[in-house]
């Protein structure tokens, strides 16, 4: 499996193209600017991208959206609840104030359990509520790409509206945890000594994992 990890955007969000080997598919996992960038890469690992992913509605993870769907005819996936909350007046309101281009409805609505194929391979959608109502992480051969659920020594903030510290943290406990120690973890944001970490660390280091006690 390819995955090319991309800061993009003047929030530094990490993009991740992801791409079957076999079928030279792709998909692109939140588009936050740079999106030439981001269409190049794909390009250059011999991709070609159908689908782009959103683990979350932020805008500064949904920037991309818009001009990259224009571009590729891509279908846009997000959890139902946050593409209800996000692609609003009020949404997109808070997108433009922000200085970030709003995202066009998704196309596909996500829930747990789904999954999302890029050829021979699929993503599975696993709903980690907390940093938003509809956050998700997204797990294939190893790999759990995880948004602003859980950084590297860290947990996104819960102070925006549907936050929910509390939330999170059983998200974390009870979808992301329970994985195999080795699995690697590919956040949101760089905020990290790393831009990746793995599970068995998180459980070691992280403190809003060891001071909350949920291993």
């Amino acid at each position: 499996m390819i995955i090319k990890q991309i800061k993009v955007g003047f929030m530094e969000v990490f993009c991740y193209v992801l791409g079957c080997e076999e079928t030279h598919k792709g998909l692109l996992i939140d588009p936050a600017g740079d999106e030439e960038l981001i269409l190049e890469t794909a390009r250059a690992s011999g991709l070609s991208v159908e689908s782009v992913v959103n683990t979350h509605g932020h805008p500064d993870h949904t920037c991309g959206n818009r001009k990259i769907k224009e571009q590729s005819g891509v279908k846009i996936y997000m959890h139902a609840q946050d593409d209800r909350l996000f692609n609003t007046p009020q949404g997109e309101s808070m997108a433009i104030q922000m200085g970030f281009t709003p995202s066009p409805p998704a196309d596909v609505l996500l829930n747990d359990g789904d999954t999302i194929p890029f050829g021979e391979k699929e993503l599975a959608v696993l709903h980690t509520p907390g940093h938003s109502p509809g956050g998700i992480c997204l797990y294939v051969e190893n790999n759990l790409f995880t948004g602003d659920t859980l950084f590297v020594g860290a947990v996104g903030r819960t102070d925006l509206p549907g936050g929910s510290l509390e939330t999170l943290l059983t998200s974390i406990k009870e979808k992301i945890l329970p994985l195999p120690d080795d699995t690697i973890i590919w956040p949101g944001h760089d905020y990290g000594g790393s831009p990746t970490s793995t599970i068995a660390l998180e459980k070691k280091h992280n403190p809003y994992i060891t001071d909350f006690e949920l291993t």
